[in-house]
């Protein structure tokens, strides 16, 4: 066998380090079985295993500081919960008084930030992991106090490797953020590319649903990249590999906005140039791109210095080329207004393949532009406590879910002192993991952990009868934890299976596990039940009756955005962190409502007869932030004069209307036009009526805030649409 050259050395370990949490999984329970064996304590492998599992669960994204101070916060959490359940665990009205106190104080505190979140949720964990533990000590007559510490030092050994990791890879989590950015983002301009099919007949409010939808899927990736980086620098100044890592994160939001942006209506494009290769041309400009965000993403991951290519380079030169031919042919003023746009949409593909070639020296931005990152987490304990006090009101989800899952858990605690089921407690840790803040995932994750636990069950059973040695057991239990933690956020259902037969396997160790079979399946099933009536019947929290809110929010984000874009052409474009923040805090809004349409659909139809409607309203205002994308895409400083005072007030007036909507959306009621609105539109219809007196830039703002006056229309007579009493005539539907 040859010897390993250190470069290929050193992907090797890349490689490894990059299945982070499976394998840090490998090492703790791995290191843990070995040492109970050893010692000759099977016994103490349940806790032991339990405890680094709900730590595990606790963990999220960090620097290794960051990382040892939550390990802290978790090891005190568990510490508390766990000797409070041994406390009380003799004294039923205390026991599930406390345990309904603690998850609903627990899951508000969630309110804080994602770091709070995972741990009060692997604290809750971790007490039902008590009661089992505590359950099974009875059962077996081991003295009391040896449960919560064996939990203890379960969870600390693997906070251990947590930190050990974090401090040994510490960019590690950045890159794989950053890859999966680029894939999405890849996935999302390739996408983008199918509206320039200039063909007939093709639905593209189709298409915007699904890009709307997509878009989402590239703001959570832009969000997570960013808090996954400002978890390490912090206030400081970044170096090495964390450096580069910040300039690609802002390379990819550039990406973003103009991959985003709309220069036209996709149709009258179509229409006009049918018989002509045109869009043709620009879907290949746009397929390229994404395909080179995608080798970004495999640049990134390897390591490896990243070239874009000269294809790219070719397909621009030939979209110019075609330009130029139809702008000899164009006879008509529509065509060449339509050709204007299909100008404007080349000048920002060359700008987004310029931005593409930056990414093989991102830290080169750092002289061009700021880039501060805005701190989303509670600057202080009052902020923290401030964040949960803004929760507690019936209105918001988070407190209907903290105070559903306390009753739920109340309700299961009942149902199995009703019916005495062996292993009962199983009940109540099913209906932890079950119910979720969504309709819609909660009946997901019901059906899945039945089938899951039912797979398990039956696995386990065959793997029990094949491989009675205890050793080979052991061994299946720690492949079965490795399994969770890599299937747990993909495949829930796998990952309930692994799960089942991780506990299957200990208990065999100290028992007979096969008196859990039967049980476990019946408890899943009851615990699940729970689960679904509890967020069906306790305070639901139905879609229908927040879109008001979150249209609203995506109304003033999208004004803010415009306005902020209107400062940069006075300025000339600057990417500072104001116009970042008000650019990504539209996506985040647009964002925000696309996944609570999407959830809607997911929700029984009695209580959406409206979704239609806010359907369209979804697409309508993703729309517009694509034509706000296109503004601050083409960003320049332009002079002041007379017609540029006219758009700059046109623009203010929409920006105003989306204001009055927001607060018309919010009050239940949409005023009518303001009356300044139609003297707005009649000075920007005439803005450019001779066309040689404007230039392309103002052509360009011209067009868009025409495309944004058009949209606003749309959102309003969609607004009273949903407004007004009565049923919706039709059923929706949503196809994805």
């Amino acid at each position: 066998m040859l010897p390993l050259s250190p470069d290929s050395l050193r992907q090797r370990l890349r490689s490894f380090a990059s299945r982070a949490q499976p394998l840090r999984i490998l090492l703790t329970l791995g290191s843990l079985m070995a040492v109970c064996g050893y010692t000759g304590h099977p016994d103490a492998v349940i806790p032991l295993f339990l405890g680094a599992i709900a730590s595990a669960l606790a963990e999220t994204d960090d620097s290794w500081r960051g990382r040892f101070r939550a390990q802290l916060v978790t090891l005190a959490c568990f510490a508390v919960v766990s000797f409070s359940v041994e406390a009380l665990f003799g004294r039923p009205v205390l026991f599930i008084a406390g345990l309904a106190f603690a998850a609903f104080w627990l899951t508000m505190l969630g309110a804080v930030e994602a770091r709070y979140k995972a741990i009060a949720y692997a604290t809750l964990i971790l007490a039902m992991y008590a009661t089992l533990g505590i359950e099974n000590q009875a059962t077996h007559g081991h003295d009391g106090g040896r449960e919560p510490l064996l939990l203890l030092a379960g969870a600390a050994w693997y906070g251990v490797f947590s930190v050990l990791w974090c401090a040994a890879f510490p960019a590690q989590p950045v890159q794989a953020r950053l890859v999966t950015l680029f894939t999405v983002l890849g996935n999302f301009v390739r996408f983008k590319a199918s509206l320039f099919e200039p063909l007939r007949g093709i639905d593209i409010e189709q298409k915007r649903l699904s890009l709307a939808q997509l878009n989402a899927e590239v703001v959570t990736e832009l969000n997570a990249a960013k808090e996954s980086i400002f978890r390490r620098i912090g206030a400081r100044a970044p170096t090495g590999r964390i450096s580069r890592y910040r300039g690609l994160y802002l390379i990819a939001q550039d990406v973003h906005e103009r991959a985003s942006s709309s220069h036209d209506d996709y149709n009258a494009l179509a229409d006009a140039f049918f018989h002509s290769d045109l869009l043709y041309r620009c879907q290949r400009v746009l397929g390229l791109q994404g395909l080179a965000c995608r080798r970004l993403a495999v640049s990134i991951a390897r390591r490896e210095p990243f070239e874009v290519g000269e294809e790219t380079v070719q397909a621009l030169a030939d979209l110019r080329g075609a330009i130029e031919h139809e702008r000899a042919r164009a006879t008509t003023p529509e065509r060449l207004t339509l050709l204007a746009s299909v100008e404007a949409l080349a000048r920002n593909l060359a700008q987004l393949d310029g931005q593409l070639a930056g990414a093989s020296q991102p830290s080169a931005r750092a002289g061009r532009t700021e880039m501060g990152l805005f701190n989303r987490s509670p600057r202080s304990w009052r902020d923290a406590v401030e964040r949960v006090r803004r929760q507690l009101t019936p209105r918001s989800p988070l407190f209907r879910h903290a105070l559903r899952l306390a009753l739920a858990l109340v309700a299961g605690y009942g149902v199995m002192h009703l019916i005495h089921p062996a292993q009962g407690y199983w009940i109540l840790l099913t209906t932890l993991f079950v119910c979720q803040q969504t309709f819609g995932d909660t009946v997901s994750r019901m059906g899945q952990r039945i089938a899951g636990t039912a797979l398990g069950v039956v696995t386990g059973w065959a793997l029990l009868q094949l491989f009675p040695q205890p050793l080979v057991q052991s061994v299946i239990a720690v492949v079965a934890g490795v399994l969770f933690f890599a299937t747990r956020a993909t495949r829930y259902l796998l990952a309930t299976a692994a799960m089942t037969l991780l506990v299957l396997m200990c208990f065999n160790q100290v028992g007979d596990s096969g008196l859990l079979l039967v049980p476990r399946l019946v408890d899943t099933a009851i615990g699940s039940a729970i689960a679904g009536l509890a967020v069906l019947l306790v305070l639901p929290h139905w879609q229908a009756r927040r879109i008001n809110e979150l249209a609203a929010t995506a109304m003033r984000s999208h004004a803010g955005y415009l306005r902020r874009i209107v400062e940069q052409y006075r300025t000339g474009p600057l990417d500072h962190l104001d116009y970042r923040l008000a650019r990504r805090n539209d996506h985040n809004a647009d964002a925000a409502l696309s996944t609570a349409v999407s959830d809607m659909f997911r929700e029984p139809g009695y209580v959406r007869p409206r979704a239609g409607i806010a359907l369209r309203f979804l697409i309508r205002s993703h729309t517009l932030l694509s034509y706000l994308s296109a503004l601050g895409a083409h960003r320049a400083a332009l002079p002041d004069s007379p017609h540029m005072a006219v758009l700059r007030d046109a623009a203010e007036g929409a920006a105003a209307a989306l204001e009055s909507l927001a607060g018309g959306l919010q009050g239940g009621a949409i005023a009518d036009d303001p009356a300044a609105e139609p003297a707005l539109r009649a000075a920007l219809a005439a803005a450019v009526a001779p066309a040689g007196d404007a230039g392309a830039a103002e052509r360009t703002i011209h067009t868009e805030l025409a495309l944004v006056w058009l949209q606003i229309d749309a959102l309003r007579a969609h607004a009273r649409e949903w407004l007004q009493p009565g049923d919706e005539a039709a059923p929706a539907t949503l196809e994805t």
